[in-house]
Formats: C-alpha cells, sequence, structure tokens
C-alpha cells in the first residue's frame, strides 16, 4: 500500500482560497497512492484562533468540493485533513456550544464523503480551541480494501484510551493529522511511535510546517509499523512523504506477540463504523 502525506506550510500571506487550489493540485500530483493525508486545520492555520469562526464552513462548503474534486481526479483515497466546522443547527455563534468544530474528512477514490470525524479532545487548556470549539463523541473508522484506518487528530494523540477503543472498533492504520508545535516535537515522535507499539498498528502522522499565528510548526510527519520503528520521517519544512507498507503486517504482529489479547481494563465509548 502507497501513502503519501503531504505537509505544508500555512501562511498568512495565503488566501484560503489559494491554500484550496495548491492543496488540490498537490493532491493531483499524488496519483498512484492508495492514500493521501493532509494536515489539521490546513485552511486557516491550527492556532489562528482568531480565524475559527469566520473561516468555518459546513460539512459541503468549498473545502469539502475542492476536496472530493481532487480525491475523483487524482482516484484516491484521501484523509482531507481536518477544518473547522459550522455545524447545519449553529445560530452564528462562534463560541464552544456545539457550533464549531474541528472535523476531519475522509472521501473515496470516487470523491464521495466516506467519513467524518469531530476531533475529540480540543487542545487549549480552557482558551482558543478548547473553548471556541464542541467536543466530538464518536469514534470513527474507515474501512478500505487494504486496511482500516482509525481516525484521531493532534491534540488527540496524548490520550490513548481513544486509540484503544479504534483498534477494538477494528483499525489497523491510525491516521493522525496535525498542526503540533515545534517546541514540543519530541512529544510528537515518542507518542506517534507509543501509540504505534502498543496498539499494534500503523500509525500515519501528518504535521504542518511554518508558523501558525507565531507558533512555530513540527513538521517531521511521520509513519511508524506496528513495532514502532519509523518507516519515514519528513523534515521541517514543506514536503510530500511517500512511503509503501504492507496492511498485513498488523495481523502478523498481532499474532506473533499477541499482548492484545492480554488486555485485562476495557474502554466503553460509543462507537460508529
Amino acid at each position: 500500500m502507497r501513502a503519501s502525506l503531504i505537509q505544508i506550510a500555512v501562511s498568512e500571506g495565503e488566501s484560503v482560497e489559494s491554500r484550496r487550489r495548491r492543496m488540490a493540485s498537490l493532491v493531483r500530483d499524488q496519483a498512484g497512492a492508495d492514500l493521501v493525508v493532509l494536515p489539521e486545520l490546513w485552511t486557516t492555520g491550527a492556532f489562528a484562533y482568531e480565524g475559527f469562526g469566520s473561516e468555518a464552513e459546513p460539512l459541503d462548503g468549498p473545502t469539502y468540493e475542492a476536496m472530493a474534486k481532487a480525491a475523483s481526479d487524482a482516484g484516491v483515497w484521501l484523509h482531507a485533513g481536518s477544518i473547522p466546522e459550522r455545524a447545519a443547527s449553529d445560530g452564528g455563534s462562534a463560541t464552544g456550544d456545539g457550533s464549531l468544530y474541528n472535523t476531519s474528512l475522509v472521501f473515496s477514490p470516487s470523491g464521495d464523503l466516506i467519513a467524518a470525524y469531530r476531533k475529540i479532545h480540543r487542545f487549549g487548556f480552557d482558551k482558543g480551541e478548547a473553548v471556541l470549539m464542541g467536543a466530538g463523541r464518536d469514534l470513527v473508522t474507515v474501512r478500505l480494501p487494504e486496511t482500516t484506518l482509525g481516525l484521531a487528530t493532534c491534540y488527540d494523540l496524548r490520550f490513548p484510551e481513544l486509540f484503544r477503543g479504534l483498534v477494538d472498533a477494528g483499525a489497523e492504520t491510525l491516521v493522525i493529522p496535525a498542526g503540533w508545535p515545534e517546541r514540543r516535537r519530541a512529544h510528537w515522535t515518542l507518542l506517534a511511535r507509543a501509540r504505534a507499539v502498543e496498539n499494534q498498528a500503523y500509525v500515519l502522522a501528518c504535521g504542518t510546517a511554518g508558523t501558525h499565528a507565531g507558533v512555530p510548526q513540527a513538521g517531521h510527519s511521520i509513519v511508524v509499523d506496528p513495532w514502532g520503528e519509523v518507516l519515514a520521517e519528513a523534515g521541517a519544512g514543506e514536503e510530500v512523504l511517500t512511503v509503501e507498507f504492507d496492511p498485513g503486517k498488523v495481523a502478523v504482529t498481532r499474532e506473533q506477540f499477541p499482548a492484545l489479547k492480554d488486555r485485562v481494563l476495557g474502554l466503553d465509548v460509543p462507537r460508529r463504523p
């Protein structure tokens, strides 16, 4: 299976529409890949909180339209990163009452929207995303011909119980778009490898480059195999990280070292296939 992780910079001097066109072009360039993954909140910047309300869009908004067409043009499964979503029932408020969400979109090679995941763990410690956006509640998996994806976003990476729930729902490949800051890059790499090892799953973690609202980004998108070995890692700048991996290694790893069968503590969280 071939995956491409598109790590772009979110420049304040570039319009959202220009960035959509640029990203669509980059996705089309990945024709021949099986799966393409984009970063978190790449339309606005993960730390550009002041733009969340004004740039929020419905699930079927302009980013949906651009990414659906790009997925169809390239003939790829596309995890289109995440967008600031304005829920259909919103009354115009930009508060954390549930009207705004940090929402990931997954498209099929024909351009159909297959899944949407609203980020469960909001970052900010009582400011920023934590107060501006509502929290998702559902664990979401997506069945591809080669593997089952488990969806998570950025700060979710710090909460291992979420990934246990995804594994229980059948996930074999954990996909994590992010806008991770440079000052905690060591945690990014460590946690990506930890989630792979403890769940005996692939981890595809796609970050951003550049600076978001004055916050330098870590870059270093990474692909980790079920044994915790790094298959590929990007640098700090803009880059398309492409890697080939064997989805069958998940089953082999879990059979050879059946640690997941020895679990004692469970997790009861609402799940959606």
